[in-house]
This record gives structure tokens, C-alpha cells and sequence, in this order.
């Protein structure tokens, strides 16, 4: 896809929208100095171009239940692309992992696994995360502490 050209309103539009998406357009325009017609005109350029993936609610990980979080690298037995595919398609099914990356590298994947206590890990670990495609090693570091998180992009 190609980079659309913004300019600093829309990097406005797109700051303020990351920080909260649920504004309504009246409060949007006031905040970035734009009138509500002009405002909505560009909100939708964006969206339309791809720039805007989508809206979504961001829920708090703990507040649902799910204090845990663990960083696992995946090494698979083959790289070819069925393999591959046969993995990631496995992998979307699994709800505690919100995340997963192909990596170049020593492993295969990096993948976020969300959990309620150490118990549930180890079910994650052994009923889901040994038992994907291809599966070969994996490499579980939990964290300690989350110091950053954001959904927002340098714009």
C-alpha cells in the first residue's frame, strides 16, 4: 500500500483520534482547529486511504482477568510456506495470544500470551503452544512489569 501524503492537520486528526477514537466530530474539529465539515472531509480521506485500519475498545488486560503476561519464541521443524501457513492459520485461533510476529532470526515466531495465573500458563504452554503445526522449541520469558504500552503511532 502506498504512504499517502498528510499534512499537519491530519497528523493532528490522527494524534488526537489514537488518544481517544470515541470523540464525536464536533469535539474532534474544536481540537484540532478545523470546522466540523472539513474535518469529517479529512477523517474520511484517511480512513478510505488505509491509513485508518479500524476502531477498536481497548480493554484493561488485568481488570479482565488476565494479570499474566509471557513473550514465547516458536521454532518450527520447517520454513517452507505450507508450513508456515499451516502455523500462523493455527495460531489466529488461539484467543491468550492477542500478538504474534515472523521473525528473522534464530526462531520462527515471537508471540504475546496473555494468562490468568501460573497454572493457566502451563496449560497455555503444553495443550496449545507444543501442540501448533510444526512446532519444534519454545522459549517462554514472562514479564515482570509492563513500563510501556501504547496503541498509538509516532504521526
Amino acid at each position: 500500500m502506498p504512504i499517502i501524503e498528510i499534512d499537519a492537520r491530519d497528523r493532528a486528526i490522527l494524534r488526537v483520534l489514537q488518544e481517544d477514537g470515541r470523540l464525536t466530530n464536533a469535539e474532534l474539529a474544536d481540537r484540532v482547529g478545523l470546522s466540523p465539515s472539513a474535518c469529517l472531509r479529512r477523517v474520511r480521506i484517511l480512513e478510505e486511504s488505509g491509513l485508518v485500519a479500524g476502531y477498536a475498545m481497548i480493554l484493561d488486560q488485568k481488570a479482565c482477568g488476565l494479570p499474566g503476561t509471557a513473550f514465547v519464541f516458536i521454532t518450527l521443524d520447517q520454513q517452507g510456506r505450507q508450513a508456515l501457513d499451516a502455523f500462523e492459520d493455527a495460531i489466529r485461533a488461539v484467543p491468550e495470544i492477542p500478538e504474534c510476529h515472523l521473525l528473522a532470526g534464530q526462531s520462527d515466531y515471537l508471540v504475546r500470551v496473555v494468562y490468568r495465573d501460573a497454572a493457566d500458563l502451563e496449560r497455555i504452554h503444553t495443550e496449545i503452544l507444543t501442540r501448533l503445526p510444526g512446532v519444534m522449541r519454545v522459549n517462554s520469558t514472562m514479564a515482570l512489569r509492563e513500563v510501556k504500552r501504547t496503541t498509538a503511532l509516532p504521526v
